[in-house]
């Protein structure tokens, strides 16, 4: 028989310790320190077998995200699959924003919030939990995405709308005191796609054209009719965009435009209104 010591000393062979227990962890629906403190413990011959099929995948390049089927977001975890983006923490930087901005004649708190692109729904349902008086829409093209998010939403309680639009198509004349996005912002020929856990992410939700810049540019260039009078765009974009971002949001006519950096010091996040 296996115990738990056998079964991570085994897969550590080839994954990282914290990977390996994570997903011995999901198998046996325990946490990681139960692990640590019953290393004797018997594998049934099913948790084995399990286990192994993950450590084989993962090895293989699958991100544990997807294995495990969930991922954890400014304190909740939300369920994922194959066809929404795992949620990164650069992403949190969005709802820090939201949280102290205050837009149009008041804030946040009672605001009319878009999230555009918004995949697994973790930043529209994350700020539909954090702020509930606001009214919160969240769109995605993929319906896959939106089965994700709906189902999301449900799980944690959270209020929101939620509709199938390419970008701001199916909102006709509908306006918001704030919009958020995480957009697609690699160009589509960046070797990273073909790499690691990007290999196994939907492609329509990381590469945007020739510069990673395509849908940022339509979204830029829509906004100002969907936000009320002193309303806000904030949208994330890649390490080194900040530079053609803030020139994309100056040429859209937006004033006050400001650049926020992540942990790493890296403008990951820029912002502004329009004139």
């Amino acid at each position: 028989m296996t115990t738990v010591a056998d079964a991570l000393a085994a897969a550590r062979e080839k994954l990282p310790a914290s990977e390996a227990r994570l997903l011995l962890g999901h198998v046996m629906a325990r946490p990681a320190a139960w692990l640590i403190v019953h290393d004797d413990h018997l594998l049934e011959e099913d948790q084995l077998l399990s286990f192994a099929s993950l450590v084989a995948r993962r090895a293989g390049g699958e991100p544990v995200a997807y294995l495990v089927g969930q991922r954890e977001f400014f304190g909740r975890e939300f369920a994922v699959s194959s066809g929404v983006l795992i949620p990164r923490p650069e992403t949190e930087l969005l709802v820090d924003i939201a949280l102290r901005q205050k837009v149009g004649a008041g804030t946040t708190a009672t605001a009319r919030i878009l999230d555009l692109g918004t995949g697994s729904g973790c930043l529209a349902i994350t700020l539909a939990l954090e702020i509930p008086q606001a009214q919160v829409t969240a769109l995605d093209l993929s319906e896959a995405a939106l089965h994700v998010a709906r189902k999301n939403a449900q799980r944690l309680g959270a209020r929101l709308r939620l509709l199938q639009s390419d970008w701001f198509s199916a909102l006709a004349d509908e306006r918001f005191d704030l919009i958020v996005a995480n957009p697609p912002y690699i160009a589509d020929a960046d070797p990273h796609l073909a790499a690691g856990d990007l290999r196994h992410e939907p492609r329509a939700a990381l590469a945007s054209g020739n510069d990673g810049l395509a849908d940022i540019r339509r979204i830029v260039a829509g906004a100002a009719q969907h936000l009320t009078p002193g309303g806000q765009l904030w949208l994330e974009h890649g390490y080194d965009q900040a530079v053609a971002v803030r020139e994309l949001f100056a040429a859209a006519g937006f004033v006050g435009i400001e650049q926020i950096p992540d942990l790493a010091g890296i403008l990951r996040v820029t912002g502004g209104r329009p004139d």
